[in-house]
């Protein structure tokens, strides 16, 4: 990699901080000067500041259109995954309209992975859901539930288009939740998946699963959805004690979110009312 006088720093590198700059000064939708004009501004040959530019354009902060040229994308989406307590509850967001819409529903026999996770056997009956979530009609995630049949009698698919999963468990079934063991890892996008959200094949996502039990401990769901990686991120929050600081090792927790920056996510990821959040 080449490295140029300024401090030491690569010309790739420095390109990318003034791409960095414009992109916190323009705002989204922010149009960014052509690689030509930045080649000019800033000394450099094109396939560096394409380089540079390739680079924004993988981390979700830049978007090229087709004759248009080269702007801010949309900000990342925040979700809040911390504390069983929080999950119950709406956090507000600050900017975007999030809608859903139910794009599977059927009753199935569990299967052995899902009756594992459900702790139910491989031929006992559940309802699997699937829905695509929006904020500002763009598509966001593709979200998949399962829970067992038996717990729902009724529910439709419009039911989780207008209400949240857990109010409906709670308000119309008296099941409350209590605690949820959720993970999360990077995927590539099936063509299902990818055709649903709007972008390519195998294009890289994040994969959430989660099992959520009631306050009797049975489960009542296991959900799966896949997030546009371009769309959100992921941040940790450590708290440590004071003998923690001090180099000792003691418990201490983490706290987690996925975020598209600038919109904070329901803190019921999977299945939140649209609009309100939760």
């Amino acid at each position: 990699m080449a490295v140029d006088a300024v401090g030491g720093f690569s010309k790739r590198e420095r390109i990318r901080e003034h791409l960095l700059d414009l992109v916190e000064t323009l705002g989204p939708g922010g149009a960014i000067p052509s690689e030509r004009r930045l080649c000019d501004q800033l000394g450099v040959s094109r396939p560096t500041v394409r380089a540079a530019v390739d680079d924004l354009v993988r981390d979700g902060l830049l978007i090229r259109r087709h004759g248009q040229g080269m702007f801010v994308a949309q900000p990342k989406i925040a979700q809040n995954l911390v504390g069983a307590g929080s999950a119950r509850h709406a956090v507000a967001g600050v900017d975007g309209v999030w809608s859903s819409r139910t794009v599977g529903f059927q009753e199935t026999g569990a299967g052995a992975r899902v009756g594992k996770f459900l702790r139910l056997a491989p031929s006992a009956r559940v309802l699997r859901i699937s829905r695509l979530r929006f904020v500002d009609a763009e598509p966001m995630s593709l979200d998949t539930l399962h829970i067992p049949a038996e717990l729902v009698p009724g529910l439709t698919a419009g039911d989780l288009e207008r209400h949240s999963f857990y109010d409906l468990l709670e308000s119309r079934y008296g099941i409350g939740v209590a605690t949820a063991t959720q993970t999360i890892e990077p995927t590539a996008l099936n063509a299902d998946e990818a055709a649903l959200l709007g972008v390519p094949e195998y294009d890289p996502a994040l994969l959430f699963e989660r099992v959520t039990e009631d306050e009797q401990g049975r489960v009542v769901e296991f959900a799966h959805a896949v997030y546009r990686r371009d769309r959100y991120r992921i941040v940790s929050q450590l708290t440590l004690s004071k003998d923690r600081r001090r180099g000792r090792v003691l418990s201490g927790a983490w706290s987690t979110a996925a975020e598209p920056v600038g919109v904070v996510m329901p803190a019921d990821p999977f299945f939140a009312a649209p609009v309100t959040g939760h």
